[in-house]
């Protein structure tokens, strides 16, 4: 398994001279300040690709650009409004132009309107390390009270509800504005964010789509764009759902194996396939991580590799995310299975055989605390992370 590190771009307060000394070998990265629809030009590429290959004294680094996360697909192509043909063009010329570069795997989600959602960016654990956390009764209270979405109360259940009511009636105007600015964060490293108004705007668009018509136009969306990808030589690997399950009466179409299945068998190509995020995933119970692997690991061509503990036992419920070890997902037979198909790859000659992985998100501890890294990216917390998931690797290999 190939050890990669994501990386937001020389603003990123984790630099490649820490990656390097991270040991990994290869860079997950994206052309953040591009905005959603237009090209990924062969001069923006190569500039990317150039600032990783010094260290901070001007030495050579050796990395490179392996993983593109994320070439987003706009609300426009989502939604088939606008200027969606024209996007699903400029996301084909952008595939040829990273090709051309020589990048062969491209991250993406067709989550609708937020790409994930937390309601706490660091929350505080018991060691005093900190992390980030769904908590499902303060995410009602936004989406009834804050964002105040017509019919919101009726898709929570009466318990959840009445919390929800108890705890907006407990909150002062500065939780109320962190809780908002949480839940709307958007894309990590991403050139937009949204605004309440946009929100309410977006939610609106999507009232008359269905999780079938959203499952729709996604399909629309990969008839156009895998066959390019075969062509290219290019790996597609759909992310997904983060978290899981339904939120502000939004569809959801990537949020199960189910979902995956159907994805795979309405185009069916080896250029259209997974990334496999144990962190999604896993904060829904009946999602079984190492058999998704066994089961669908001929397509998994991107590895997230991160834990969450849930705190509920429903489909839709709390979680925070936790030690990459400590978690509800089983990662020691996880990372087997992925071993395990790495080798039946190499067996049959496949030149993808290595699946490249990255320990997702990580604790804020010990410095990361003074840094503020983008949320979810810590340095110490992420090399904690890799330190263990490598351990697990070499035991596995031996």
């Amino acid at each position: 398994m190939r050890q990669t590190w994501r990386w937001f771009g020389p603003l990123d307060r984790v630099s490649i001279d820490d990656m390097l000394q991270a040991g990994v070998e290869g860079v997950v990265t994206a052309l953040h300040h591009v905005p959603t629809g237009e090209v990924w030009t062969p001069a923006e590429i190569a500039g990317r690709q150039a600032e990783l290959t010094l260290m901070s004294d001007g030495t050579p680094s050796g990395l490179k650009w392996e993983v593109v996360e994320s070439l987003p697909v706009s609300e426009d192509i989502k939604k088939q409004k606008g200027d969606w043909r024209r996007h699903i063009d400029n996301y084909k010329t952008s595939m040829a132009n990273l090709a051309e570069a020589g990048i062969e795997t491209i991250c993406y989600n067709f989550m609708p309107v937020l790409d994930w959602t937390r309601t706490d960016l660091a929350y505080r654990l018991k060691t005093g390390a900190t992390c980030m956390r769904f908590d499902y009764a303060d995410f009602a209270a936004f989406d009834i009270h804050i964002l105040q979405r017509p019919g919101a109360g009726e898709d929570f259940a009466d318990d959840v509800r009445a919390e929800a009511d108890r705890r907006f009636a407990a909150m002062d105007e500065a939780r109320k504005t962190e809780l908002a600015k949480n839940i709307v964060f958007g894309l990590p490293g991403a050139a937009e964010s949204f605004t309440l108004e946009d929100v309410r705007r977006h939610l609106a668009e999507y009232a008359t789509i269905s999780a079938e018509g959203l499952r729709a136009h996604f399909i629309d969306f990969l008839e156009e764009v895998v066959p390019v990808a075969e062509e290219l030589g290019l790996r597609l690997c759909c992310h997904p759902d983060d978290p899981p399950f339904g939120l502000l009466g939004l569809p959801r179409v990537m949020s199960t194996e189910a979902d995956y299945g159907a994805m795979m068998k309405a185009v069916d190509s080896p250029a259209n396939g997974i990334t496999l995020c144990s962190g999604s995933l896993g904060a829904r119970p009946d999602n079984d991580l190492p058999g998704m692997m066994e089961r669908l690991g001929d397509r998994v061509h991107f590895l997230h590799l991160r834990n969450v503990h849930r705190e509920s036992v429903g489909i839709a419920g709390s979680f925070y995310e936790c030690e990459h070890l400590g978690g509800d997902t089983d990662m020691v037979a996880l990372m087997a299975a992925a071993i395990a198909e790495e080798r039946r790859r190499k067996a049959a000659g496949r030149a993808d055989w290595n699946i490249p992985f990255r320990p997702d998100h990580g604790l804020d501890i010990l410095d990361d605390q003074k840094r503020r890294a983008q949320p979810g990216y810590p340095a110490i917390g992420r090399l904690k992370g890799l330190a263990e998931l490598r351990g697990i690797l070499t035991a596995l290999d031996r």
